[in-house]
């Protein structure tokens, strides 16, 4: 039929525009219109989804009318509520969104297989789409609530670890059982039943959601940036297996992409931190130091900003390390404005950013480039490292973790053998910090207690006010 036609066509369409917007994002100077031709993808297949109205069962078209109602109101509130939320929320919480928005497509997802299941569609189908049903339930629950874990991590509301006795053990557990569930119901499949025990699906989906909560819980803040990137993989797969399911290719390119990039990027990070991606999910990463290396030695010493904006005023080269503490304060914009001042007496200013910096990969680049900094001073950590030690003056604005040296010597530290940012080595350290707080893993900051290294105490939008008008009185 025509409408066919047409539905393949529109998914065509969205396909490319997907892939396209995607490359396009791959690149800072093309992202946003990147951003902007793969939701035109999105709204196209959105569109295409309505055409299926035309051609429908005869048992289907009873309730027609209602469940286009019911589609438009939900396409309606979910678009008024992302677009409020989405013009709301601040920089600094746009990872606890992303994390949010990620477990909304895997609770999807995991709806599409309920429904399937329910309904008896998956296994009218056959065996292979039960199966697929079944892992992209379990899939889709599993990211669900483990984004909503990671949420309430980010947003402050769960501030600490929580594990039970024999925690991986218990993990497996439920892994095994939603596994043995789902084999059952494929069973049932095989078998030729004409329905699953509704108890038995809600069991199963009750499983996978437990599991979700529990493989988060125990890991500790640090790793949250790649907790988000790896459960935006799974939605990404949960989706893809659903449109197998369904057999809407719009959701298995999309799924793929989603599932492909998430993964690509779960693996970086991870790199980025010189760590497996098991090792995040089923170790306690971000626990305490216990202390087998000895107490930490030095003294914490305070400089005043103006002090500090003077020295880098008559530095040759001064390196800046942006961090989550420089996106709370938003004070990006005056940043940039001292930096201006210092490139006008003649001082060479770059930015290290480091993968994890922040609280999502991209953070630091995205606050960056809100204010306007230009790419060709920004350097990543493998880029710039060396060039720490050749720095008169290194100065870190809320960043912690990525800037601690007991990564590369404290080997009891949680955060061992994760590459950092060579701070330590600059000639004189300044360090941007509202007090003598630990960092989002818990582990205290060797850098602080350097003999190059001064505290400067103090909201950073405040600090950096402070740094521009002492620059302007030297005139």
């Amino acid at each position: 039929m025509f409408s066919a036609f047409l539905i393949d066509a529109a998914y065509f369409v969205a396909a490319f525009l997907f892939l396209y917007g995607l490359k396009r994002m791959a690149s800072p100077v093309t992202a946003r219109s990147g951003i902007v031709v793969a939701g035109g993808g999105m709204l196209v297949a959105v569109v295409a989804a309505f055409l299926y109205g035309f051609d429908v069962s005869p048992r289907a078209e009873a309730h027609l009318g209602t469940n286009l109602f019911l589609l438009i109101l939900a396409l309606g509130l979910g678009t008024g509520w992302a677009w409020f939320s989405g013009k709301r929320v601040a920089m600094t919480n746009m990872p606890q969104m992303v994390a949010l928005y990620n477990g909304m497509g895997g609770g999807a997802a995991a709806a599409i297989a309920a429904t399937e299941l329910l309904s008896g569609n998956a296994l009218a189908h056959g065996v292979v789409v039960t199966v697929l049903a079944i892992l992209g339930g379990l899939i889709g629950a599993v990211a669900l609530s483990g984004s909503l874990i990671a949420w309430a991590k980010l947003d402050g509301r769960m501030n600490k670890t929580w594990r039970l006795a024999k925690h991986q053990y218990v993990n497996a557990c439920l892994l095994g059982g939603a596994l043995f569930i789902g084999a059952i119901i494929s069973v049932m499949a095989i078998a030729g039943a004409a329905d699953t025990p509704v108890l038995l699906i809600m069991l199963f989906f009750a499983v996978a959601l437990a599991l979700g909560v529990l493989l988060t819980t125990p890991i500790g803040g640090a790793d949250m940036p790649v907790v988000i990137s790896l459960y935006n993989a799974f939605t990404g797969l949960a989706v893809a297996f659903e449109g197998f399911v369904l057999q809407n290719p719009a959701m298995i390119i999309a799924g793929t992409v989603v599932g492909s990039a998430g993964t690509l990027l779960t693996l970086m990070m991870a790199k980025a931190m010189n760590r497996q991606v098991s090792n995040i999910i089923f170790s306690d990463f971000g626990g305490e130091d216990d202390g087998a290396d000895g107490e930490i030695q030095g003294t914490m010493k305070s400089a005043d900003a103006s002090d500090a904006a003077i020295a880098m005023y008559y530095a040759n080269k001064v390196i800046i390390v942006p961090g989550y503490g420089l996106a709370v304060a938003q004070a990006q914009h005056k940043l940039y404005e001292f930096v201006k001042l210092l490139q006008k007496q003649g001082v060479e200013v770059s930015f290290a950013i480091h993968p994890v910096a922040g609280r999502m990969p991209g953070h630091m680049n995205v606050l960056l480039a809100e204010a306007g900094v230009p790419y060709d001073i920004i350097f990543d950590l493998e880029d710039i490292n060396e060039d720490f030690a050749q720095a008169d003056v290194a100065i870190v604005l809320g960043a912690n973790d990525v800037v601690n040296p007991a990564a590369r010597t404290r080997k009891s530290s949680p955060i061992y053998g994760m590459p950092i940012l060579n701070v330590d080595q600059a000639r004189q350290a300044y360090v941007v910090k509202r007090g003598q707080g630990k960092g989002y893993s818990g582990v205290e900051n060797e850098l602080f207690f350097l003999d190059n290294t001064s505290m400067v105490y103090g909201d950073a939008q405040k600090v950096m006010v402070q740094m521009i008008e002492a620059v302007k009185s030297l005139g």
